[in-house]
């Protein structure tokens, strides 16, 4: 692979090749994508979607919104740094008019999207999506469904959910948000579909990224991007754009330092343990005198955070950076992080999450709600969508219908297609409105 070709700025339905050195430096192209997933009715429903506990109700906890701005503002200051680098090491990217702040902008916006295909209460709500095919009513459309179309539902997965969010082409909306495909290729962690399962230990091939429904227009931008194909025996599947890794380590970072520091502020982990595990990990940058000087748990955690945040983003340039060549090769297996100096102390940090946060009874609870939740508009919604293109509808089908947003009330053609249509809508509700819907449903 090679950055000329990573970094392009072509949009869907381009006729004429974007050139960086004719690029408006007052709104940059790459900055047009950070600003259109901004004001997508998409992101805005973050701010309602669990980060890790669903349905809270106090203000110490991250919601996705939260999350995605601060994973952000992290791939932001990781994209700048390897950038900067690499724009000295290959000269000619300066000659064609590209910039560090390219690199920042590129990552920061495919890190602001990253969440943007989960469904409510948090991964719950993906494996409730699969589980309502897999083992309830969904299991009567297995047999009128291909292999992979049937994967693609019983392993939902957020990821390929959002690529279809900024891509997928509606009637007078052409390509999605018609982004630029540096930023598709970026956002894309795991550049294959769903079967096979894992073909490799390779960090790309750990789950998977496109629905059947995007693999043509993922296939294309896959190619203007120069990425490396590994697919075999008609299998589409790509090793991961460089600037995917910088992604991963912003959205690591965040979760193993912050969700960590929501569980501290909820009181699900001891503060005084807790800080012991955060002063490893910045022991080398820690200002002793300073922290004895802060009175409050807040500050003091405020000031852990802050040190560990850095720490990690340092070390993850490093290592993104020092195994540059194999990256650009697929050669590289590894998330960053994974192979840092600082792995143990991360290690630790995240058993000590999910013992205390992610397998707290408040949590399960909650979760346990989302199952049911999700299990019943599924039901519901599929049914009458599939009436509707039948004629069969009941009266109560025609009601559950006019529930609907105007772009899922027409039944697609294909069976796949209403499926994959109505689970995007549930998909998309915040945990707040699935939670009201499913109380109206049930009177």
């Amino acid at each position: 692979m090679n950055w000329s070709q990573l970094l392009s700025l072509k949009r869907y339905n381009d006729k004429q090749k974007r050139l960086r050195k004719n690029q408006d430096e007052t709104r940059l192209g790459f900055e047009v994508d950070y600003d259109r997933i901004i004001f997508s009715d998409s992101f805005r429903s973050l701010q309602d979607k669990t980060q890790v506990v669903p349905l809270s109700k106090t203000d110490f906890v991250h919601t996705r919104l939260t999350h995605s701005l601060e994973v952000s503002v992290v791939a932001r200051s990781l994209g700048r740094i390897v950038g900067e680098k690499v724009l000295k090491k290959h000269y000619g990217l300066v000659e064609e008019g590209y910039k560090m702040n390219d690199f920042g902008a590129i990552v920061a916006t495919a890190a602001l999207a990253h969440d943007i295909g989960n469904p409510p209460f948090g991964h719950s709500g993906e494996k409730a999506i699969g589980e309502y095919f897999k083992n309830r009513n969904g299991q009567k459309y297995k047999s009128s469904l291909s292999e992979k179309q049937w994967q693609d539902l019983i392993d939902f997965e957020g990821n390929a959910n959002g690529f279809r969010i900024l891509t997928e082409s509606k009637e007078g909306v052409e390509g999605g948000l018609r982004l630029s495909y540096a930023t598709l290729g970026a956002f894309m962690k795991y550049p294959k579909e769903s079967l096979p399962k894992k073909p490799t230990p390779h960090i790309s091939d750990k789950k998977f990224g496109i629905f059947q429904s995007e693999i043509t227009f993922f296939e294309e931008v896959a190619k203007e991007l120069g990425l490396i194909s590994t697919g075999k025996n008609g299998n589409v599947a790509y090793k991961r754009h460089p600037l995917a890794y910088l992604v991963e380590a912003a959205d690591d970072i965040c979760y193993t330092i912050i969700d960590f520091e929501d569980g501290i502020n909820l009181g699900l982990i001891e503060e005084e343990f807790a800080l012991e595990y955060l002063i490893k990990l910045v022991k080398d940058t820690i200002n002793s005198e300073k922290y004895y000087q802060l009175k409050t748990k807040k500050d003091r955690l405020s000031y852990l955070r802050a040190l560990a945040i850095g720490t990690l983003i340092n070390e993850a340039a490093t290592v993104f950076l020092d195994n540059e060549d194999a990256i650009l090769k697929g050669e590289y297996p590894h998330s960053l992080l994974d192979k840092c100096k600082y792995e143990a102390q991360i290690n630790d940090i995240i058993k000590i999450s999910v013992e205390k946060i992610y397998q707290s009874r408040e949590v399960i609870e909650k979760e346990l709600v989302g199952y049911n939740i999700i299990d019943k508009l599924l039901d519901i919604f599929l049914t009458a969508i599939n009436s509707k293109f039948e004629g069969t509808l009941t009266n109560y089908d025609k009601l559950v219908i006019n529930l609907l947003p105007e772009s899922v009330q027409q039944p697609k053609e294909t069976l796949y297609l209403r499926i994959l249509t109505v689970c995007g809508f549930v998909a998309s509700l915040t945990d707040g409105f699935a939670l009201q819907l499913y109380k109206k449903l049930n009177g």
